[in-house]
């Protein structure tokens, strides 16, 4: 059973032919009277079409939205809103318009309409790319997604084969990756194949005949269900590498995501092989990297990025810009390893996938303990490996070995253990190391989810236990949050419920301890952290703050929400065999560090929230359960909010370090 966690993000669809003569009933479906009409010159066709049906609630125009949407942009395009005090955003075109669209919506929460003249799939996700100093930021919010969509096939009849092409393909590339995110489930999994499969069928068709109106139907479909994977979970390296390309270097979009897909795949395939026979198989074809590759190469479409205009000598700074920023990916990043990947994309090269090694072979062990004399040569074997750490110089380091030892081999002797069961946990091990990174620390995870976390947090704690609760780090730390300032907002922006944190913090008498440098970490709404979300470039829900001369910190942040653990990996399997959840209850992390005190690590969970009873890493404790009150109206600093916010006020008591156990 695989545990997951499904989000839909709702869309308005209207999909057909002709359907271009409904979007004036859609506007004021919206209650919109005042439309501004969003397009480029290369789709003036479609736009006159539009412009026709929507007649005299279209109060001004703009055509000049740009690939990869840059700011500028979209800043001359919120002038010409502004001065028509425009009601409603109607987009014409491809991924630039619908990106401008976004763009706009984001600054103002207009409703927007899309009419998609591409297989791009950015209508239906509430994930925005924007550039500014030839760098390109992700952000996702629910204000970005459009309301309406209508699909119009017809729209799409006049896309050249070349661009019909690389779009579709960008839209295959959110439906590939969809199927190896951490938050895949069994929804996106079948629209990810689903769309797979319809794109491998359709473009040859449609290569072979443009005006086919059945194929660009069925692009039109994978590209609506291929971008809803993309709004649904998170993308991993694929993307990445595409952002980068394009906001850095410039490349076309669809082009960049049609010559690195292969090899993205390719890259990814040791890690992820179901995924991989699982797209194989919507392919038709026995491996899916190069045969992805062999069906871009017979539809004509790019197959390097020499060809898009990139210079050789720009890949390792590709690269580095790649890796630069922690996100989500089957197989771990380095910057040789994408290095490696550019420079077979920049040449070309046909990817190939290395075979999965063949298993290890067989060593014959030590019979059941039952049979005669084995009992005796079990407690020799222990008593030889204790006798070798008997001139350890660390007495602590050779006491802890002994006994790990000897609870080993007893547990190894009184369960039976037999060979077969001996290599499942070698490799469950083995991978649990293979998955682990400096952003995926899946050891941790696993002392998490067994309680030993926890234990040795306990034992920690009983030796100050006039101070707050301590309570496990978690895999989600990173050091050097950004620096926040009394009253800021750690969250910078990130939807959510609104957070006003009064913190005080005191030694074990009461009082007030100035300059402690307290961090601060959080999940967001919708459960992930930002190193699990490709979309963010740096650090958010991340802070440093220091408590002023009355032991005091203030800031806003977020109401944190339920989340599952990271269950892709080892840790994941383990907890799905035996029927747990992998949910843990909403809190916020803190780190707090003074001088002349012991550093605290903790948590404070809502109150009422979901898991509370059965947090799968044993971290809640009584009191640290807290209330974040619900509030409406004025907030403590002034700061402007519609509708609810929450409240949180608590004290942390932290011990000075001569109360501290002796050492």
């Amino acid at each position: 059973m695989r545990n997951f966690v499904y989000t839909s993000h709702p869309s308005r669809i209207v999909f057909g032919t002709g359907t271009v003569g409904q979007v004036r009933e859609e506007v004021e479906r919206l209650g919109c009277f005042r439309v501004l009409l969003l397009s480029t010159p290369s789709v003036a066709k479609a736009a006159a079409r539009v412009r026709d049906v929507l007649g005299d609630v279209i109060v001004a125009e703009f055509d000049g939205a740009t690939m990869h949407t840059p700011v500028d942009v979209t800043e001359r395009a919120l002038d010409v809103l502004r001065e028509h005090s425009a009601d409603c955003l109607v987009a014409v075109g491809g991924g630039s318009t619908t990106g401008l669209a976004k763009a706009l919506a984001l600054r103002t929460d207009l409703p927007q309409l899309i009419l998609p003249t591409t297989y791009a799939g950015s209508e239906v996700t509430p994930v925005l790319g924007e550039t500014q100093d030839g760098r390109k930021n992700t952000v996702a919010s629910p204000a970005i997604l459009p309301e309406t969509v209508v699909y119009d096939v017809e729209f799409t009849l006049g896309l050249p084969v070349g661009l019909s092409v690389t779009s579709a393909v960008n839209a295959m590339a959110h439906a590939v990756e969809a199927l190896y995110a951490p938050q895949a489930n069994p929804v996106i999994d079948a629209m990810a194949l689903d769309a797979i499969a319809l794109s491998a069928r359709a473009l040859p068709a449609l290569v072979a005949e443009p005006s086919d109106t059945e194929a660009r139907a069925d692009l039109l479909r994978a590209a609506w269900l291929a971008g809803t994977c993309l709004g649904s979970v998170g993308m991993g390296l694929h993307h990445k590498l595409c952002h980068t390309l394009g906001g850095a270097f410039d490349l076309a979009h669809a082009a960049t995501h049609t010559v690195i897909l292969p090899h993205a795949m390719a890259y990814n395939a040791p890690a992820a092989r179901y995924a991989m026979t699982r797209i194989a198989g919507a392919l038709g074809v026995p491996d899916a990297p190069s045969g992805m590759f062999d069906l871009i190469t017979s539809l004509g479409g790019p197959t390097s990025l020499r060809e898009l205009g990139m210079a050789e000598a720009d890949l390792p700074q590709a690269a580095r810009l790649a890796v630069a920023t922690p996100y989500p990916n089957p197989r771990e990043l380095t910057a040789g390893g994408i290095e490696s990947l550019l420079g077979d994309a920049w040449q070309g090269r046909r990817p190939t996938v290395p075979a999965a090694p063949a298993p290890a072979p067989r060593t014959p062990g030590l019979s059941a303990p039952a049979a005669h004399g084995v009992a005796s040569d079990v407690e020799r074997l222990t008593a030889q490996v204790v006798e070798s750490f008997a001139d350890a110089p660390d007495p602590r380091g050779r006491q802890l070995l002994s006994d790990l030892v000897r609870h080993l081999h007893h547990f190894v002797t009184s369960n039976d253990v037999t060979e077969s069961e001996w290599e499942q946990a070698i490799d469950f091990l083995t991978r649990t190391g293979q998955i682990s990174t400096s952003t995926r620390q899946e050891f941790v995870l696993l002392s998490d989810t067994l309680g030993v976390s926890s234990i040795v947090d306990l034992l920690t704690h009983s030796r100050t236990p006039q101070t707050t609760p301590s309570a496990v780090l978690g895999p989600f730390y990173t050091d050097g949050p950004p620096e926040t300032a009394q009253g800021g907002d750690i969250s910078q922006g990130v939807a959510g419920i609104p957070l006003w944190a009064d913190i005080l913090i005191t030694d074990t008498d009461g009082r007030p301890v100035p300059d402690a440098v307290t961090d601060v970490w959080q999940a967001n709404k919708d459960g992930f952290y930002d190193v699990q979300l490709p979309e963010f470039d740096g650090p958010v829900l991340r802070g440093r703050l220091r408590t002023d001369e009355q032991g005091r910190l203030r800031f806003w942040t977020t109401l944190p929400a339920e989340y599952p653990i990271p269950d892709d990996g080892p840790v994941g399997q383990l907890l799905q065999a035996v029927e747990r959840h992998p949910y843990r209850a909403p809190h916020l992390h803190f780190m707090i560090s003074a001088a002349g005190h012991q550093r605290l690590v903790t948590q404070l969970f809502v109150k009422g929230g979901h898991y509370i009873d059965s947090d799968t890493v044993f971290g809640v404790k009584e009191g640290l359960i807290v209330d974040f009150a619900p509030q409406v109206g004025p907030t403590p600093d002034g700061r402007a909010v519609d509708g609810e916010w929450r409240s949180l006020q608590f004290t942390f008591r932290i011990a000075r370090l001569a109360d501290g156990p002796a050492h």
